[in-house]
């Protein structure tokens, strides 16, 4: 008999060589319906694999993040068994499962994949998966591997084994289709309800433009056709509001091939909401006791040695330029800086915690093909901001650093979120982490214990920290369900030291500071991209680049427009009127496809009883009021930042 530790610390015996998905069937059939794989110890197993020794069991449904990747990549392999019978003796490199659904890179020789192929081999994915046929594992030794793609002429695979150590081989087949693969894999291809393939690309075998250009075709499944009814409506929704699409027809920013890639020119609307995203942060760091600091766009070489940067992160920043014998990079980051100012003056327990925050420009140079709008950028203006305090005043600051985060979120209407503790990994310390487990622990737990107090909802992910300290990755849901990545919260043991930063404590003595990085607004792109497409480009009135438009009907009514103008941008509001002699009608639909919060339409009766009338974006006609009553309801709404309806 073999021990099962369940993740509620039940514990239950069950005979050695029984299934994870037998498990689920000694607790439940409707269980067992909904098992797709199991963790055993940690590690992602086929829910049909034997289990020989006590372990720690955790069974995987479509809820979980493993269950899901688990399904997308047997959809792969169950659309690799599709072209194969469409295709016989193509050639198939990678099929991984990604954010949402899966892509195989294929060598299809010198045929041509089309929209109707694509709709053959939907067809025939669901045949097959009606087959209910069992994903089974095989375990081989290399030769038998080698000897068996050796045959098919695979030169795809055998290039895989190279790497692959023999006695660590497995191969999956379910029906006509077997591959080499570790798995994990879902128990039958009956668990696949709905397919969809969404599209065909080209990609180059092992990214490289050298190599031959494969054909990657991408597709996403569910396990029921509702699902998947939903996450095509949400992915037409999402069309509409694609911030890049957005970003051009409301005037935010543009890109130039003089400029170059990645860099993005701020159009005046779009430089409107940057400078009122300043203001919030601006106002929300005074209030909180931090002071501003302003630092240059480059610096010595030797700086980013100290701070650790260049051998841990020289590949995302800008090769150096050289001058008076000297080694100069682009800022990558703003810590480095903010470090020398913290060191700039003697600083005593009394200091602390001590907040130092800047609106800084960086630099990244991510590689060609990761650029996309303003999600992936090269240049890019970070809310940054550097708290150094002692390990007493820990747990208060990174609190504080989290409830500034959700009263941001309240503000822009924010209301799926979750943090993600990215961690260490323990097998890489000294490659990609510092060299200090019992900091790393230490720092962790405490990171931990904040969030766990705060009653924050949060995930822990190993390997995932920065190199200098575990941090939290600030994971944002849009209105329509799309997820983003909005801003980090790092704890920092490492770089105090590299600087000798200290502060005198209070028994006269040099003590090292904790350092938290916090950035709760992220970048002017990446936030901004978010919000474009959050509100759908229907931003609330007092982030709107215009606020108000002036609609009058004829140009007789234009003196009581420039009134009207002038009053409400002494009010502070933005405001503009449509002076063109066109039709009324004409002027209120392109005020409305331009997203302005509101609009005036000014007439006789407007003139005559000093009134505006008042038409809300989305709503129509909202009726005739006094001006001052608009005047004194649209400030109120700017000053309260309201959120948009």
């Amino acid at each position: 008999m073999i021990s099962i530790s369940f993740p509620d610390g039940a514990v239950r015996q069950y005979e050695s060589g029984i299934t994870a998905l037998d498990i689920a069937k000694s607790i439940s059939e409707g269980l067992a319906r909904k098992v797709l794989a199991a963790n055993v110890n940690g590690e992602v197993w086929d829910a049909t694999r034997p289990i020989n020794k006590d372990v720690t069991l955790k069974l995987l449904t479509w809820d979980d993040a493993d269950g899901k990747s688990t399904f997308w990549h047997s959809s792969a392999h169950l659309m690799a068994e599709a072209v194969e019978a469409k295709f016989p003796g193509a050639k198939f490199w990678v099929g991984p499962a990604i954010d949402k659904g899966f892509y195989y890179d294929i060598d299809l020789g010198d045929k041509k994949l089309s929209d109707e192929d694509l709709e053959w081999l939907e067809k025939k994915m669901n045949e097959l998966a009606a087959q209910k046929n069992m994903y089974v594992r095989t375990e081989k030794s290399k030769a038998d591997a080698v000897a068996y793609f050796t045959e098919k002429g695979d030169e795809y695979k055998l290039d895989l084994l190279q790497n692959l150590q023999d006695g660590n081989i497995t191969f999956y087949t379910q029906g006509g289709f077997t591959d080499l693969c570790r798995g994990p894999h879902i128990p039958n291809t009956g668990f696949i309800k709905a397919i969809k393939l969404t599209n065909i690309a080209g990609a180059y075998w092992k990214g490289d433009e050298k190599n031959k250009q494969l054909t990657r075709i991408y597709g996403v499944t569910f396990p029921t056709q509702k699902e998947l009814d939903e996450y095509l409506l949400m992915l037409e929704e999402a069309k509409k509001r694609d911030h890049r699409k957005l970003g051009k027809e409301l005037g935010i920013y543009t890109m130039n091939d003089d400029i170059g890639s990645g860099l993005i020119l701020w159009m005046p609307n779009g430089t409107v909401i940057i400078e009122e995203l300043e203001k919030l942060a601006k106002q929300t760091e005074e209030d909180a006791g931090y002071k501003r600091v302003v630092t240059p766009h480059i610096a010595k070489e030797n700086l980013y040695l100290t701070s650790g940067h260049l051998p841990y992160y020289a590949d995302s920043m800008f090769p150096p330029m050289e001058m008076d014998g000297e080694k100069y990079y682009l800022k990558a980051m703003n810590c480095p800086h903010h470090h020398k100012i913290f060191d700039a003056e003697p600083k005593s327990y009394r200091d602390m915690p001590y907040r130092i925050a800047e609106y800084g420009t960086c630099y990244r140079y991510e590689q060609s093909g990761e650029l996309f709008g303003l999600m992936r950028v090269r240049c890019l203006h970070m809310n940054d901001a550097h708290i150094y305090c002692t390990k007493e005043q820990f747990a208060n600051e990174f609190k504080a650093v989290n409830d500034m985060y959700l009263k941001y979120f309240k503000i822009f209407g924010i209301e799926k979120y979750v943090m993600r503790l990215s961690l260490h990994d323990p097998e890489k310390l000294g490659q990609k982490y510092i060299n200090e487990p019992e900091l790393w622990n230490e720092t962790e737990s405490m990171v931990r214990n904040v969030l766990i107090e705060a009653n924050i909802p949060f995930v822990e992910v190993k390997g995932e920290g920065a190199f200098y300290g575990p941090k939290i990755d600030v994971q944002i849901w849009s209105a329509i369900g799309r997820e983003f990545t909005l801003a980090t919260n790092q704890v920092d043991f490492a770089q105090p030291r590299r600087f000798n930063l200290s502060f005198t404590n209070q028994n006269n003595e040099p003590e090292v500071p904790l350092i938290i990085h916090r950035a709760p607004l992220g970048t002017h792109e990446r936030f901004i991209g978010f919000l474009l497409e959050h509100y759908a480009g229907k931003f609330p009135v007092w982030l709107a680049p215009l606020q108000v438009k002036i609609l009058p009907i004829s140009d007789k009514f234009m003196e009581y427009a420039a009134q009207v103008k002038a009053k409400l941008r002494k009010a502070g509001v933005r405001v503009e009127i449509d002076e063109r002699q066109e039709k009324i009608g004409k002027k209120i639909r392109e005020a409305e496809l331009s997203k302005v919060p509101y609009m005036l339409v000014i007439g006789e009766k407007e003139t005559t009883e000093n009134k505006v009338s008042v038409r809300k974006q989305g709503k129509g006609d909202a009726g005739s009021v006094e001006l001052q009553n608009f005047i004194q309801t649209i400030v109120e709404e700017i000053e309260e930042r309201k959120s948009a309806e």
